[in-house]
């Protein structure tokens, strides 16, 4: 079969939903959703929506993400403490190696693209 054209809908229905893993928790008790809508041959890049409500909890990447912010806010923060306000509408990368904490204030959802080697 020939490859076409995918496109993502802004939405998480009908994704897995899933606690917030206890162990990383900082504040909250969010729900995620992952819809994942599209995995490559070599099964190392993936794409879809994902949606959390409010929490905060501590993050750490073995692999590159991108983002692009559709509704709602989200505070990121380093280990160095710096902190990154992001707003629907935002696009940002999240390297391979980052470790900090992820804060979604109210509810949030992002599209994203994550590539691991």
């Amino acid at each position: 079969m020939k490859p076409s054209l995918l496109r993502l809908p802004a939405s998480s229905n009908g994704g897995e939903t899933s606690p917030v893993n206890p162990e990383k928790l900082l504040a909250g008790q969010p729900m995620q959703t992952t819809r994942n809508m599209f995995t490559n041959k070599k099964d190392n890049f993936f794409c879809g929506v994902w949606s959390s409500e409010a929490g905060k909890w501590n993050i750490s990447y073995s692999e590159d993400e991108f983002c692009y912010l559709i509704s709602g806010k989200a505070i990121v923060t380093d280990a160095q403490g710096e902190h990154f306000e992001l707003n629907p509408g935002e696009a940002f990368c999240i390297p391979a190696g980052f470790e900090g904490t992820w804060e979604t204030i109210g509810s949030a959802a992002k599209f994203y693209a994550v590539y691991e080697d």
